[in-house]
């Protein structure tokens, strides 16, 4: 179900949302009468092409054409299939067709990328126009690629690759078990004795083979280049539009009948029923997703059993749409709902599902970004689900202490991985992100290895790059190593008399961070050393959860995340909670196995 911050429904331009089986998915009405169904590819590509892929459903949409888009079972805001996952995948598009024809479309155009559109083929459904956007020839050819990525994008802090399960492969935190590997090995587009539709779009490199089979089997196939496709699927935090190539996927789904068909006089569309309401609910959890302040989308996930009266408000991290990386956010909902706990998971503008921010700047680390933050807080307190505990991981965590510092109707924050609590104005954060993040060796440490020097005299790397952030990185260290001193700490403004401030009205903070992150420097700068005064200082001793990479890729570190959470909501509900400023460390309970609290000597 679909609300707005007033409990009054969408704008007619706006999509709806749409239960199909277990899938999740945004529905655009139009008068057209050829429906267009977006395929989206799986897991880490789709996160990356998130965004984008709600942009072309957007311009498709604007043709007139009803058009709709959605995530597999398993994936984004979906329930997890009762079965097999590549199964489940093939009848959710099935029922994306059935849904379009339902809703009035006489014809019904697919869009498919990546894996996406060597499903969309293999589905034996009646489709008269098909875009696939550099298919897979199979799955293997799936599983191959993403087998190479993973050894680039799983890695330790050590920047070795994460391990893998037997038999299973992690990308980006989303896992292909067994079951889906042995499926994806079975998915052959080139054993085909049909064709998937009259006419095909094809676009990518290595699809003349493909193209040829099809017209062999009787289908019109137009094939092209995707120049663009890198910067869609690789790049999570700096994803961009292939805008050229978007538009001739729209002109072709969208294109009129050939001029030799007759014209059919325009005759009165029947009156549809309306939309059943979208509900999004299983065995322990109910979601209910609404729009708010200026346009932001979040999803409200609440106990099917009786409710504890808590709600936790989780933020963004990077450019993460709410399901979180790896589905995290999604599944940590759904656990906390089963233990009694509410959430509201949504998106920042810039982000998603929620409209651009006014400049068209990234939201990474954005000060004004808080005020979605405190958007999220009043739309919940409208409805009776104030949160009191916010959770952010990174760049999520930045936004999280700002709001508990700004919003006395939080009560606490948890912050995972938060590497500033500050960032100065004017700061290129495009340029920080890939420098700091992308390397968690300094320059200093690189210039130790041949591979910098030829980077530098083959004119790969510039020197003028490195002497910026070499400056840059400088200005930090000289940063924290001043951020202790009276003239600064003394200051109600610094971060020390922030939190000294939100200590003395009751709230705490609980910082938690994967072994060697690059910002447990911040903590010792602005705290100290000494582990019972950080403590102290911040309502929690700092949790170092060891053998961790900095997502939490692996089920172990979230089940991590999620007892820290739990014991966080639990301390500070009204009823438990006396004066917290006064009161000591709070003292330690029974560690998770794998958990350590952060030693500040010189030596660790």
């Amino acid at each position: 179900m679909l609300t707005d911050g007033a409990g009054q429904g969408p704008a007619a331009t706006e999509p709806v949302p749409v239960a199909l089986g277990d899938a999740f998915g945004w529905f655009s009405p139009g008068p057209g009468r050829r429906g267009v169904l977006l395929c989206g590819t799986f897991g880490f590509e789709q996160w990356c092409a998130y965004r984008s892929w709600r942009e072309l459903a957007a311009m498709v949409a604007a043709t007139g054409c009803p058009t709709l888009r959605f995530d597999y079972p398993g994936q984004g805001d979906s329930r997890d299939p009762a079965g097999p996952e590549i199964p489940a995948a093939l009848d959710a598009i099935r029922a994306g067709l059935a849904f379009l024809r339902e809703r009035g479309a006489e014809e019904v155009a697919v869009v498919g990328l990546r894996l996406g559109a060597t499903l969309a083929a293999l589905t034996g459904a009646e489709i008269d126009r098909l875009v696939m956007l550099s298919p897979f020839p199979g799955g293997k050819a799936y599983r191959r690629e993403m087998a190479m990525q993973a050894r680039l994008i799983d890695v330790m802090p050590d920047r070795t690759p994460m391990p893998q399960e037997p038999d299973s492969l992690m990308i980006g935190s989303f896992l292909l078990g067994p079951r889906t590997l042995a499926d994806l090995a079975r998915l052959d587009l080139a054993s085909a004795e049909r064709t998937p539709a009259p006419r095909i779009l094809m676009l990518g490199p290595k699809v003349d083979a493909l193209a040829e089979r099809y017209r062999a089997l009787g289908s019109g196939v137009e094939t092209g280049p995707f120049p663009d496709l890198t910067q869609l699927v690789s790049d999570p935090l700096f994803s961009r539009t292939p805008d050229q190539t978007f538009a001739l996927v729209r002109d072709f789904v969208a294109a009129e009948p050939p001029a030799a068909v007759a014209p059919v006089a325009p005759v009165a569309l029947p009156l549809l029923p309306p939309l059943p309401p979208c509900r999004l609910e299983d065995e322990g959890w109910r979601e209910e997703v609404s729009r708010f302040g200026p346009g932001l989308v979040g999803i409200l996930c609440r106990p099917a059993a009786s409710w504890s009266g808590d709600t936790v408000l989780v933020i963004n991290s990077g450019r993460n749409p709410r399901a979180g990386h790896g589905r995290q956010t999604t599944r940590l909902a759904r656990r906390l709902a089963a233990s009694g706990i509410a959430s509201f998971r949504f998106d920042l503008r810039g982000i998603g599902d929620s409209p651009d921010r006014p400049d068209g700047s990234l939201p990474l680390y954005a000060a004004d970004s808080v005020a979605d933050v405190t958007a999220a807080i009043d739309h919940l307190a409208a409805t009776g689900h104030t949160p009191g505990v916010v959770l952010g991981n990174c760049s999520g965590a930045y936004q999280a202490f700002q709001a508990l510092v700004g919003d006395a109707r939080l009560r606490a924050a948890v912050l995972v991985n938060l590497y500033c609590f500050d960032l100065k104005p004017g700061t290129d954060v495009e340029t920080m992100v890939r420098d700091t993040f992308r390397h968690s060796q300094s320059y200093g440490e690189r210039a130790r290895q041949g591979r910098f020097w030829r980077r530098i005299l083959t004119g790969d790397l510039s020197l003028m790059k490195i002497a910026r952030a070499l400056l840059r990185d400088g200005a930090a260290r000289f940063d924290r190593a001043t951020a202790r001193m009276p003239w600064r700490t003394l200051s109600a403004a610094s971060v020390a008399g922030r939190v000294a401030r939100l200590r003395r009205r009751g709230a705490r903070i609980c910082m938690v961070y994967s072994a060697d992150d690059l910002g447990i420097p911040t903590v010792r700068a602005h705290f100290g050393e000494a582990e019972a005064r950080v403590a102290r200082r911040l309502g929690y001793p700092v949790e170092i959860l060891a053998g961790t990479d900095h997502n939490l890729s692996r089920p172990a570190d979230q089940d991590r995340v999620f007892a820290i959470l739990q014991r966080v909501v639990r301390d500070t509900r009204p009823e438990s909670r006396t004066d917290a400023a006064a009161e000591p460390a709070p003292p330690r309970q029974a560690r998770v196995p794998g958990e350590l609290s952060l030693h500040m000597s010189r030596s660790g």
